[in-house]
């Protein structure tokens, strides 16, 4: 076949299309014992846009986010941008050791891939996947979530109504149940920037004690999630 220049600026055409954009299935698999991912955000967008970055103070839309699962605000950001999301695929609470599916097309050369969901019970915990580029060959591709700290709260694992809200301390709830009458591990917080999350403390006193939390219940090791995506 001969290639003419009217024909191959087509090719590049089609070509360059393609290449910024896809068609793709995402799985979620909550990898915790204990704890559980509120309505969570998957969201495509460009190479300029975040939803959240280490080492950095938190926005107001991760901290509403961090500490009571509200995702509005990130959803607003990514529609700012022109990016597409799938948002709350779970249609709720994300259970320990359970999956959830996302469908999602990508358009507009929106080649990068974020998560993000609050984990309860957390004070401002969230588990996040941070501008992963998306591939362009088909093929399934496997990675691997941590758990962050926003830095917006002090960690001080009790169990208070009201919290949830931005400015309230405390854990606004506990899916799979906890103690009662901690006394609050801590009052401060040292790193006021986005960062790995240390893990919750607990204890083994269900009504009293430090914490609302159990130390074993409530207690993970990164990674907290493992997301299969598959480009089509």
């Amino acid at each position: 076949m001969k290639v003419t220049p009217l024909l191959l600026t087509s090719l590049l055409a089609f070509a360059s299309q393609q290449a910024s954009s896809a068609s793709l299935d995402i799985k979620i698999t909550n990898l915790t014992q204990g704890i559980y991912f509120t309505p969570l955000l998957v969201a495509a967008h460009n190479g300029d846009s975040q939803l959240f970055m280490s080492g950095t103070v938190a926005t107001p839309e991760l901290q509403a986010m961090a500490e009571g699962g509200n995702i509005t605000g990130l959803a607003g950001i990514v529609d700012a941008v022109s990016g597409n999301k799938v948002e709350n695929p779970a249609d709720g609470l994300l259970a320990p050791s359970q999956s959830t599916m996302a469908m999602l097309e990508t358009t507009d050369g929106n080649q990068y891939l974020s998560i993000t969901a609050m984990m309860l019970p957390t004070n401002d915990g969230f588990v996040g996947l941070n501008s992963w580029m998306i591939p362009t060959a088909p093929g399934s591709y496997d990675i691997y979530l941590n758990a962050y700290d926003a830095g917006t709260e002090a960690n001080n694992e009790l169990i208070l109504a009201g919290s949830g809200v931005v400015g309230m301390p405390g854990i606004p709830a506990a899916p799979g149940g906890s103690g009662i009458n901690g006394t609050g591990v801590t009052n401060t917080e040292a790193n006021q920037s986005v960062h790995i999350h240390r893990g919750s403390l607990g204890d083994d006193q269900p009504e009293s004690g430090n914490s609302d939390l159990h130390n074993t219940v409530h207690r993970w090791l990164n990674p907290v999630a493992k997301v299969t995506v598959t480009v089509k």
